[in-house]
Formats: C-alpha cells, structure tokens, sequence
C-alpha cells in the first residue's frame, strides 16, 4: 500500500469474487507466493487504513496535505487558461479540495473525479462541489477509460492530478507505463500534478509500515480474514505474522506475510491446496520511494517537463507539477 489515500470500498458481485478466486490461486501459485494488494479494501480493511492514516508514523497524508495548501495557488498560477482538472482516485475529495481552496483568484472549472467505486464518487462529488465555481462531473471507470471520458471534446487546458503517491505502487515499468498513457490522452501545454513519497531514514519507513501498534499488521493479515470469508478459506490466522522491509536495491518497502509454522492453505472457492512451510512468505505489497531526481527523469521520459517541485522536508515527500511538451 505505497500510498495510503482514502481507498473506496467495492462490494464483490458474482464476476468479482469468482476473479478475486482466479486471482488468489494465481498469484499464490506464483514463487515468491504473492497476494494483489487491491483486494485489501474490504469494509474492515479500509477502516484500518483510515486509522493507518492517522498514525503518528504514516506521514504521507499529512505531507502532503502541506504542501497542496502551501502552494496549491503556485500550481494554478503556473497554468493560465486551465479549464479543466481530473483527478485519478480522488478517495474522499479532500486532497483536492485542499489544492481548490489555496487559489486564491478562482475560475469557473470542470472537475472530474474518475474511480471505479460509486459511493466513493459520491462522496467526493460532494466535498468538492461548495469550493468556488467548480461543475463535479464523476466518471464510474477504470483510470485509462475514465481519462478517455473525461477528455473528450474539452476546451482550455488541463491538469490530472495524481496524488498520495500511488504512483508508488507501480513497479519502474509500470510507472513508466502509466504515466506515458496519461500523456497520450493529454495536449501540449495540459499539465500533471504528482504526489510522491521519498525515501528517508530506514527506521521511519519500517516504522510507517510496521507500526507499534500493531494496525498495519492487522490490515495485512485481514486479507486473509477476507479470503476465508468471501472464498471459503481455512487459513489459520494465528499462523501468519506481518513483515515490513525496506528493499533498498529495489527502493521498495515490502508487505509480506510470514508463515510461523508450517501451514496447509486450503482455498476451496479458488481450487487451491498446497503446502506452505515454517518461515515461506507471502508478499503483499510494494511502494517504491523515490528521490527528487528520480521523478524529474521518470516525468520527462514520459513526455512531461517538470516546472515547479515542492518537497516537505520533515516527512520526505514531493509535490511536482509537469507540463506535456
């Protein structure tokens, strides 16, 4: 969970739990063992993360938060003309609802808020709509066709916002991947605004990741409280504990569930039976850190030009605006 902004709760009809299965054997099957870190965000495991949030050792949303009301005005003034602003995952609206109410000379703007969750939506649309004169059009989508959506016939320029560092939760070619897709629905002279985390002290990211008491580890095994209830699993909880490690050659903390005996995972909604010994891991999840540097050269690889980075340096996280060229 790289970046932990406000996640969305998706109920499973019968297609998404018969891929929640198909995806649990799939990736469980894998070496190293893995589990999709979406699929944290149950009902429990987002509430968690809203209390991860605001843990005095998760400084993502804080930092961030600091900076959208510092220099959201810089941003806005560095972009004349701009008519439109598109947020990719905009969980409960406050992060741009931050970045709106910092301009301090406002213009009339389309907003468009693009996720998969309904409720989530919803729910932002309504933080978003009272700040100044903003039209909140939502787009019930996946990221890629939602931009397709909100894109289409626009007049004026326009800033996709994509906040909280869940570009973190890409691995290098995938970040590469994904911003170079936004950048293939954008025009000359539109504009990105990106959230990061960066990388600190080895002790303050474990400390984010494994913290004292013990919340992160209980939103890591709840996945697997979720596979027993949703896929009639048998896993016994007791028998995994929470890993966090910071992967330094791979500038990646790493979520793992570690295997205290050995264990025979049954799954019988997802067909799968095997063995896990004492010790054998199963990773969850990766957010990559990054540094200064590293997202001028991801952004411009892509096809941006960063203008304007503002870094917090208590809690080492970056806020860069990058106009497509």
């Amino acid at each position: 969970m790289d970046s932990r902004v406000s996640k969305p709760v998706v109920p499973l009809d019968h297609t998404s739990v018969e891929q929640f299965a198909a995806d649990v054997k799939y990736y469980l099957s894998l070496t190293p063992r893995q589990l999709p870190s979406r699929y944290f965000y149950d009902d429990l495991g987002s509430a968690l993360f809203e209390s991860i949030c605001r843990l005095p050792w998760y400084t993502i949303t804080r930092a961030e938060t600091r900076l959208l009301a510092a220099h959201g005005d810089d941003v806005f003034r560095r972009l004349p003309a701009l008519a439109h602003v598109v947020e990719l995952g905009p969980g409960s609206g406050e992060k741009l609802r931050t970045l709106l109410q910092a301009v301090s000379q406002r213009r009339p703007l389309d907003v468009h808020l693009i996720d998969v969750s309904a409720s989530a939506l919803a729910n932002a649309a309504q933080n978003i709509g009272n700040v100044g004169d903003v039209r909140v059009i939502t787009h019930q989508a996946t990221y890629d066709s939602g931009l397709r959506e909100a894109l289409t016939h626009r007049a004026g320029r326009t800033l996709v916002a994509f906040l909280g560092s869940n570009i973190g939760n890409f691995d290098p070619p995938g970040a590469s991947a994904f911003l170079q897709n936004i950048r293939a629905s954008l025009k000359h002279g539109d504009a990105v605004l990106l959230g990061v985390d960066l990388v600190k002290p080895t002790d303050r990211l474990l400390a984010a990741y494994d913290d004292p008491l013990g919340v992160t580890a209980a939103f890591n095994r709840n996945l697997l409280v979720r596979i027993n209830r949703e896929l009639g699993g048998s896993i016994d909880l007791e028998g995994f504990s929470h890993r966090a490690v910071w992967n330094a050659d791979q500038g990646r903390v790493e979520m793992h569930l570690v295997a205290r005996t050995a264990q025979t995972i049954r799954i019988p909604r997802a067909h799968f039976d095997e063995h896990v010994p004492a010790g054998e891991t199963i990773w969850t999840e990766s957010s990559y850190k990054y540094v200064p540097e590293q997202i001028d050269d991801l952004l411009e690889s892509c096809g941006f030009n960063s203008t304007a980075q503002w870094i917090d340096r208590e809690d080492g996280f970056a806020l860069t605006v990058a106009e497509a060229f």
